[in-house]
């Protein structure tokens, strides 16, 4: 028996599932694998895809973080299924896939930033393995350690010395001084025994990753690596050799790079700082040429065309051009946990993905929003490009170790103005300026040759009307001539309003006004007020006396 609740549950399921299928068909992708237990901890950094084997298949290669005390790994990915796996010493920084050889077949290889080392890879096999130059160490740090191999120094002294360094010197302690600082009282001296006959090396660590193309722009040209360091360093290194063939100084350490153009030819180069601010980089320029200051930290960092994206810590999207120059502002419903671009070649379409806290990825291009991705959990990578042989898959990774994976529908088009935030439209139309006159332009070069002098006489003249002000106003209070009393004692004020004098009428005024010239003149009478037994007026007004009628009649 069909009862009236089966039946209106039957009708929910229905309902719902109708919905399903009408978001499905309303979207403009198709949900091809969703996996929550993929056990897959990375960021958008450390996810690359690239025909590794020159088979046309696209694989993805995964640097995996290893959450908790697992060790990290490398993971290459075909489809939803990992192909390969392979453990890595220390935690993953970036990941990339680059030509780095003129010889056909040009099948790229794999470069991993992990430490201070890049691992590179060639058909998944390891190639090379390229490590930073050790820094010098710390003069007085050397110095201690050579008195504590030669028993001069007990490992208390030692310890309190290094101490002492760490807060001041401008030059970081190496990793021995640091482990020795770690340690317990009774741990010390076998320390000190095992280690003061080697020699201190200072090592820094890569931060962040990217390529540069070398002398073509083609999509199979060779590129070069460029590395950020720990120690506000950029270096590019040579695609055959791995050997640095430039070094760029920063104020800060470098989190995101962005670069364009070629290293032969030309190049720009973006990197955001962990000091909040981005800094551009040119070809010949060994320190940045221009500096964008952030009002917050910066938590990615992605070119469009020629803009530099930035998302900030604030919960939103700033464009910026080369120079440093503010273009727009998207402010965003959450916080920004990732980004990365959005290249759609067959529509020529570059925009910007941002994968925020309450489980939603947006897309824009520029401060318009074109799409939005409700996701199950948090994204935490973002990754878009050819996958398989499918030329648009956006790969996600959510916060619980989730795999997404989405194919951008080929009838799907982007349209602007969807969901736009921002200022109206009309705030972009261009106002109906009047043209320049003769006038004006010759005011504007006179202006431009003779500002200086023109200032300095505005502020000469502008002092000497302070310094007039002030004077009158001085001596208005040395002879009371104010209306209003200089004393707290006695707030006085006096307001005087005298009407026309008509004869025959009489006014209650405290003191009668007499006209003593016979020519029925207007003149000036001065009032003061002066308190009892004291013969300096409290305060003084000038009352401007009308003409009296009856003299005027007469």
């Amino acid at each position: 028996m069909v009862t009236p609740a089966k039946m209106a549950a039957a009708a929910s399921l229905d309902s719902d599932s109708c919905v399903a299928q009408s978001n499905e068909a309303n979207s403009k992708w198709l949900d091809a694998h969703y996996d929550p237990v993929a056990d897959i901890h990375t960021f958008s950094a450390c996810l690359a895809l690239a025909d590794l084997h020159g088979d046309g298949e696209y694989k993805l290669v995964v640097g995996d973080l290893g959450p908790g005390e697992r060790q990290p790994r490398l993971k290459v990915l075909k489809g939803p299924t990992v192909l390969t796996e392979s453990p890595l010493p220390a935690l993953p920084a970036a990941a990339a896939t680059f030509i780095m050889e003129q010889h056909e077949p040009r099948t790229p290889a794999l470069a991993l930033a992990s430490g201070p080392c890049v691992y590179v890879y060639k058909n998944l096999r390891p190639y090379f393995k390229f490590s930073l130059p050790q820094l010098p160490p710390n003069p007085v740090e050397q110095d201690l350690w050579n008195q504590a191999k030669e028993d001069q120094i007990d490992p208390l002294t030692l310890k309190e010395m290094l101490e002492g360094i760490r807060e001041k010197a401008e030059v970081p302690l190496s990793v021995q001084s640091l482990r020795f600082l770690q340690l317990d009282l009774s741990e010390m001296e076998a320390f000190v025994n095992q280690h003061k006959s080697k020699s201190i090396k200072r090592q820094t660590v890569i931060t962040t990753m990217t390529t540069l193309k070398k002398n073509l722009a083609d999509d199979d040209a060779v590129s070069c690596l460029v590395l950020g360091t720990e120690n506000k360093e950029i270096l590019v290194l040579d695609p055959e050799a791995f050997t640095i063939l430039t070094k760029m100084s920063l104020p800060g350490v470098p989190v995101f790079l962005e670069v364009s153009g070629q290293f032969d030819v030309e190049f720009r180069l973006a990197a955001a700082c962990r000091n909040g601010s981005v800094y551009i980089l040119r070809r010949d320029s060994k320190r940045p040429k221009y500096c964008i200051e952030l009002s917050a930290q910066p938590v990615g960092l992605v070119r469009v065309h020629k803009i530099l994206v930035v998302g900030s810590t604030q919960q939103s999207l700033q464009g910026f051009t080369y120079k440093g120059k503010k273009l727009w502002t998207v402010q965003l419903p959450a916080a920004i946990l990732t980004m990365n671009l959005l290249e759609q070649h067959s529509r020529g379409l570059q925009a910007v993905m941002a994968g925020l806290a309450n489980g939603e990825v947006h897309i824009y291009r520029d401060k318009a929003l074109l799409n939005v991705i409700h996701t199950p959990d948090m994204v935490t990578s973002l990754c878009f490009g050819r996958y398989g042989r499918e030329d648009d898959t956006l790969i996600m990774t959510t916060k619980g170790g989730g795999l997404i994976i989405k194919i951008l529908k080929r009838t799907a088009v982007f349209v602007e103005g969807t969901g736009e935030v921002g200022p109206p439209p009309a705030q972009a139309t261009k106002l109906d300026v009047p043209r320049k006159t003769r006038l004006y332009v010759d005011q504007t070069l006179r202006e431009r040759e003779a500002g200086t002098a023109m200032h300095r006489a505005f502020q000469t003249d502008l002092y000497l009307l302070r310094l007039r002000a002030a004077r009158a106003y001085v001596q208005a209070l040395e002879s009371s001539l104010s209306p209003m009393s200089a004393t707290d004692r006695e707030p006085l004020k006096l307001h005087a309003v005298v009407p026309l004098l008509v004869p025959g009428l009489s006014y209650p005024l405290e003191t009668f006004v007499e006209s003593l010239s016979s020519k029925g003149i207007s003149d000036m009478i001065k009032v003061l007020v002066l308190r009892e037994g004291h013969s300096a007026p409290l305060l003084s007004v000038h009352i401007s006396m009308p003409v009296s009628e009856g003299l005027v009649a007469a």
